[in-house]
């Protein structure tokens, strides 16, 4: 089988299966396991899936830039938004992370909702500056643009003295296997100090993340309270995560 071939064989194996096992692809075609890597090697370069241990994963679509992001899957986050900002108790305290869907879980919160935010995205607090009855901490340290966040050891310390009832969380990727992760290893840190000082943690998730995988793992799963998304109730994954026991939230 020419490279080209097993290129296509590869990726439609990755839109079929949703995985792809180095292995049992070798044996497939009869080829040994380090051709294949070298194939994951070159469509990872490509950004067409995620090296994993043993193969690969569907990639993100929410690794692109922050404005990209704003144009994808609009009418999804909309709904995952507008069910998380139902979570949100009048005089309660909630941390939100950065990133549209958060952004619009901000601009879904009503505006005369009296509460205290805590977030690390400059975008988010100025989104909430309308909202008259809500105190805002933003907890400061080196902006990562391709969020428009706070990370690295300032933003982790700030964090640590913090605790709210809720903590709002985004990733861009959501996989049984692979679990919750992100594509940068600071972002990743910090969402986990922020998971830390909530009673309840909950994972925002539009349907464009079910099912794909970045490089660095956020939680597992028996620490987080539920799953926020618009995706099909029947889908192959959510049943999945239902059945490694995960609250799934289905935001029609």
């Amino acid at each position: 089988m020419l490279a080209a071939e097993r290129r296509t064989h590869l990726l439609g194996l990755l839109a079929r299966e949703g995985k792809i096992v180095a292995k049992d692809v070798a044996a497939e075609l009869r080829i040994s396991e380090d051709s294949v890597r070298r194939d994951l090697r070159d469509l990872a370069s490509e950004g067409l899936c995620q090296r994993v241990y043993g193969g690969a994963l569907p990639v993100s679509p929410a690794v692109v830039d922050y404005a990209a992001r704003q144009s994808v899957a609009p009418d999804g986050k909309q709904k995952v938004a507008s069910m998380a900002a139902a979570l949100v108790r009048p005089g309660g305290a909630l941390i939100l992370d950065g990133g549209t869907t958060a952004l619009a879980v901000a601009q879904a919160l009503p505006r005369d909702l009296i509460c205290t935010v805590i977030t690390h995205s400059p975008t988010i607090a100025a989104a909430l500056l309308g909202h008259q009855q809500a105190e805002l901490f933003l907890l400061g340290g080196r902006v990562f643009k391709h969020s428009a966040v706070t990370c690295g050891a300032a933003a982790v310390e700030a964090a640590q003295n913090v605790s709210a009832d809720l903590c709002l969380l985004g990733v861009t990727g959501v996989h049984p296997e692979a679990g919750l992760t992100t594509g940068d290893a600071e972002e990743a840190a910090m969402k986990r100090a922020l998971a830390a000082r909530a009673a309840d943690t909950y994972i925002l998730a539009s349907s464009e993340k079910i099912g794909t995988a970045s490089r660095f793992r956020v939680l597992p799963w028996e620490e987080i309270s539920g799953l926020i998304t618009d995706a099909d109730p029947h889908d192959a994954f959510i049943k999945q995560f239902k059945g490694l026991g995960v609250e799934v939230l289905t935001a029609g």
